[in-house]
Formats: structure tokens, C-alpha cells, sequence
């Protein structure tokens, strides 16, 4: 068979699928802005394209986001076209088409079978859009109606595929019903062989010293430190956990941009502005046991995790992060916000603990207690442990089951063409 994978920072999503098709004996070949010329990666034959148009200067800004997505999808769709004169029709196409460039492959190859990554399709109900009340539009309704178009990159998407795949059911619930009906509920997997506890790991300081499993070490982890992620709350809950354990060293991976939401003031980045509102309230030498390590190496990740006696993780109703499944499956303790993409996840009491996401003195009172209950840490380690070895494993669950679904993409009927 063969396979087009979309993504533009590939593998993405895909570096454990695309690879196994390979393997598998598949001619996989992929799409990406990531290389600059044609190469190799273990097995599927990697091909550049670049963006030639600019944005127009007289863009709607509601209209924006969709502007950008038009454009990328035109310069996968030329790459697309040389890549069919050269001879290349494949049998199945997968992509994440969350950037736009899989809108016109219907085009260049009709009866190519389309699989699309679903990770989110915009909702502007309280609960999402309007979730934290500290960070609200200065006109509600206007946001509301820019939201709702950046759904036209999804709308656009629905009748190009032939099926979806989501990496959990929170994000596979929020498409609507005429389309969730598509989508597959398979996360991306998780390495539980490699992410694993390990009682002799030594983590490394920026200040050169080093932390073990016999310190009180608190890990969180952002990709970027932002108030999606629950930032400004672990922030302004941290004075009192430094008082309350004066042992404890906090450790906290991200950078200094901006994933998802609003960007903050210019010139300034969330990061130092819940610095600078509760470093005042931190005695200096509780403060140099916190230790902002930016973004490491994913082998210093690894032993981050597995050095955490207690990791604390927050975010909005959005997207999960893997992050939380890695800490898991390193039987890591976790107290994490009772929002609705961990009710898959944590079962309250069992294999961690939830708090309410604004309550920031419950969050310190959680993790105070388990960092004084060994035993309890140890117990809610372990079956947060077992429940990704069981649902999350790469090797065992998520992979098979991505590659049956490929099976079943190529046995489908190409949707047609529509105007």
C-alpha cells in the first residue's frame, strides 16, 4: 500500500506510526516544512515544500487564523500535484490537518483514502471559552464569533475525509455529532518501557547540584508557561507550599512563549509576570529552591519525572498533554484540576488527585499530603502506572490499534468530490 503522511513538523504525531508502516512493508512517504531537501527517516521517504504567499495586509483579524491555513494548504497542495506528475498515487493519506494543508488533497488524488487527526474542534460554551474569568475578552460576544471561525479549517475538512482519529475521548467529543461519528478514540501511546520508575536516577541543577529519590522534589511541566496550562494558579500557590515544606525543591519545565490563548502584554511573557506578582511573598532563600529549567532534552525529561516525588499538572478544558501520561507511566504521585480532559485520566483517590483548577490552597494541601503520606504516594504511583501500561502503551494498545485503523481507512469508499 501506499501511504502520504501530512504534518508540518513531521513525524509529529506520526513517529511511531509512520515508521511501523514501513516496516510493515508499505512505501510511506511524507510532506513537511520540516527538511529543507528530500531525505530518509527510518523508512518513509521525507519530501520538502515551502510556503511562497504572503498574508494579505488587508485580512479580516477574525479571519486570520483561516487566512494562514488557506495559504498552507495551497503549498501542500502544489507539492502535492509535482508529487502526482512524478508518478505517486497513494492508496491512503494521513494528516494533521489542524494547520490547513490537507483542504485540497481531495483534488490532486480522489480516490486516495483520508484520515485526518482530530484534535480539537472549537466550542464557545462556558466551559471553554469562557472557562477563567481572569482572562476574558473586552468583548465577549466578538470572541465568541471569531472562535466559531476557526471551526472553517474543520468545516472545510469534514467533507475531504474518509475518517478521523483523536488521542482521547474529551477531544474526540468536542467535533459535532455528524462527524464524531468518524472519529476513532486512539491516543498516540506511550513508551512504558523507557518511561518507567527508577529508584537510583540523579537529576542534574542548573546550580550543578543534584537531586534523587531521596529528595522532596515537586515537578511541573508546561510546554510553554501559560495560563492554559494553569500556570498563574501553581504560581500563586507556590509561596505557601515553599513556606508549608521547607525541604521541598520545585522544578518546572517551559518556555517563554505561548501555545494556546492569549498572548500576554507586549514585551512581556506570562512567565515573568506571575513571577514578579508573588516573588514578593517568597523569602530568598525559599525561592533558590525554585528552579526553572526551561525546555531539556527529552532523556533529562525522562529523569525529571522519575526523580518527582509529586507532580502537579492543571490545564483548561483543551487538549491533554502527554506529559501527564509520561508521569503517570513513571508512577509519579499526581495531583492535577478536576477539569474535564482528566476524567479519563485520574480517578480521584485511586490513581491520583483531582482539585478544583482555581483553588490553588486545596492544590498545596494535596500535594502537602502526599508528600507526608509515603504510602499513599506509593499506592497512587503504582495504579496511575498500571492504568497507562493497560490503556496507553505504545507496543501493547495504542499502536496496534493505530495500525488496524489504517487497515480499515484503505477498506473505505473515498468520499466525492463536493462542491
Amino acid at each position: 500500500m501506499k501511504i502520504l503522511f501530512i504534518h508540518q513538523n513531521f513525524p509529529g504525531q506520526y513517529k511511531h506510526l509512520a515508521p511501523a508502516l514501513a516496516a510493515a512493508g508499505h512505501q510511506c512517504v511524507a510532506l513537511t516544512l520540516r527538511v529543507k531537501e528530500a531525505t530518509t527517516w527510518q523508512g518513509v521517504r521525507v519530501l520538502p515544500y515551502s510556503i511562497q504567499r504572503k498574508q494579505g495586509g488587508g485580512t479580516h483579524p477574525w479571519l486570520l487564523d483561516f487566512d494562514t491555513k488557506v495559504i498552507r494548504g495551497e503549498a501542500c497542495f502544489n507539492a502535492a500535484l509535482k508529487l502526482r506528475e512524478a508518478g505517486f498515487q497513494p492508496d491512503v493519506i494521513i494528516g494533521h490537518h489542524g494547520w490547513g494543508e490537507t483542504m485540497f488533497l481531495r483534488e490532486v488524488w480522489p480516490n486516495a483514502r483520508i484520515g485526518l487527526y482530530c484534535e480539537l474542534y472549537h466550542r464557545t460554551d462556558d466551559q471553554h471559552l469562557g472557562f477563567d474569568p481572569e482572562f476574558q475578552p473586552q468583548v465577549p460576544l466578538a470572541e465568541t464569533l471569531r472562535i466559531r471561525l476557526k471551526n472553517l479549517n474543520n468545516l472545510v475538512h469534514f467533507p475531504v475525509a474518509d475518517a478521523g482519529i483523536s488521542p482521547t475521548h474529551f477531544q474526540a467529543d468536542t467535533f459535532p455529532e455528524e462527524w464524531r461519528g468518524k472519529i476513532e478514540v486512539i491516543h498516540d501511546g506511550i513508551d512504558t518501557t523507557a518511561m518507567t520508575a527508577n529508584p537510583d536516577v540523579r537529576f542534574s541543577l542548573p546550580d550543578g547540584s543534584e537531586v534523587t529519590r531521596n529528595d522532596e522534589v515537586i515537578t511541573f511541566v508546561n510546554r510553554n508557561l501559560e495560563p492554559y496550562r494553569g500556570y498563574h494558579v501553581f504560581m500563586r500557590a507556590l509561596p505557601r507550599l515553599l513556606k508549608e515544606r521547607p525541604n521541598a525543591k520545585v522544578l518546572i519545565v517551559g518556555g517563554d512563549d505561548v501555545s494556546y490563548g492569549a498572548r500576554p502584554p507586549k514585551g512581556q511573557t506570562w512567565k515573568q509576570i506571575f513571577i514578579d506578582e508573588v516573588r514578593g511573598q517568597i523569602l530568598d532563600a525559599n525561592w533558590a529552591r525554585v528552579h526553572f529549567l526551561g525546555k531539556i532534552p527529552y532523556d533529562q525529561f525522562t529523569k525529571l519525572l522519575q526523580v518527582s516525588r509529586v507532580h502537579l499538572y492543571l490545564t483548561y478544558p483543551f487538549v491533554l498533554s502527554w506529559s501527564l501520561f509520561e508521569a503517570m507511566s513513571a508512577e509519579a504521585a499526581i495531583v492535577a484540576s478536576d477539569t474535564g480532559p482528566l476524567k479519563e485520566a485520574i480517578r480521584h483517590g485511586e490513581n491520583g488527585l483531582l482539585v478544583d483548577f482555581f483553588d490553588g490552597d486545596a492544590l498545596v494541601s494535596e500535594c502537602c499530603r502526599l508528600l507526608e503520606d509515603a504510602e499513599m504516594r506509593r499506592a497512587l504511583g503504582q495504579a496511575a502506572r498500571q492504568h497507562i501500561v493497560q490503556n496507553y502503551d505504545l507496543q501493547t494498545h495504542c499502536l496496534p490499534r493505530q495500525m488496524q485503523w489504517v487497515d480499515h481507512l484503505a477498506s473505505l469508499t473515498p468520499q466525492p468530490l463536493r462542491d
